[in-house]
């Protein structure tokens, strides 16, 4: 059914609405296990990679005449879509400004087993231990797909990826890779060193300048807290402390940082 086959969703206090405008809270995505996808940037990048997870999509008439690609990629993978009101979708968003196009998704989680064999004999992963801003989550999800992370690993002790703003900030990288989440941290790293990743610590006070690491080989880049760093039981069970050379700035944000070692990771698999 299209959605010009349903009726036309109006009512913001409906018991719909109310579901969907839920997932924006973590309980909600936890008894659930779906969440929000917004803008149509997202939702066009859920579609195109991972549209077995799509299970409703919500658009404006305005923005269903203005995105009809997305359309048509929902009804070729028969997802249900509703045209609604702004004031309707604007209930349901997290955002006050989600471009006329939201969608609610199953939950992304590739088991651990499974990102570590993407990762190969060449590849390299991302790891946030402690990673609690939105922001700088999705950030680096972001850059982990853009500079060809075979996979990001998660740990519980991280913010839940399915936060509305950390799936804003990857603008659709989250369905770009493989992201497996709710591992312990130490559990995390200690899957990565059986599988002989080495583990490199992105720290201010790493001993290896950047330049010289090595990046030849399977790794993981280990990142911390953004405010009080990697813990010293993270740091000592990583293979080396990596250090970012910088003038003038006192330090990097997480964010900044992660994209530079992994722009040095994909430069390094380019020259093999």
């Amino acid at each position: 059914m299209s959605a010009s086959d349903r009726p036309l969703l109006s009512n913001a206090r409906s018991e719909r609405v109310r579901e969907v405008s839920a997932l924006g809270r973590r309980a909600a995505r936890a008894r659930s296990g779906r969440f929000l996808v917004e803008g149509p940037q997202a939702v066009r990048e859920l579609l195109r990679y991972a549209a077995g997870h799509a299970r409703a999509l919500y658009v404006t008439a305005a923005a269903g005449e203005r995105h009809t690609e997305i359309l048509v990629a929902a009804r070729r993978e028969d997802v249900p879509t509703w045209t609604c009101t702004e004031e309707v979708l604007a209930a349901m968003a997290d955002t006050g400004s989600p471009q006329g196009v939201l969608a609610v998704a199953e939950q992304v989680d590739v088991p651990l087993d499974q990102a570590l064999d993407a990762v190969g004999p060449g590849g390299f992963a991302v790891v946030l231990t402690h990673v609690r801003d939105p922001g700088n989550a999705g950030t680096v999800l972001r850059g982990a797909s853009a500079f060809g992370a075979a996979a990001v690993l998660v740990s519980a002790a991280s913010v839940d990826v399915h936060h509305p703003k950390v799936v804003r900030s990857t603008v659709g990288a989250l369905f770009h890779l493989p992201v497996s989440v709710r591992t312990p941290v130490e559990e995390l790293l200690e899957a990565c060193r059986a599988r002989g990743i080495r583990l490199l610590a992105a720290d201010g006070a790493g001993e290896v300048p950047l330049p010289d690491a090595d990046l030849g080989g399977p790794h993981a880049w280990v990142l911390g807290n953004e405010a009080w760093g990697m813990p010293a039981e993270v740091l000592a069970s990583c293979d080396v402390g990596v250090s970012i050379p910088i003038e003038r700035a006192e330090s990097l944000n997480l964010a900044m940082a992660a994209t530079v070692c992994l722009h040095a990771s994909a430069a390094a698999a380019a020259r093999r």
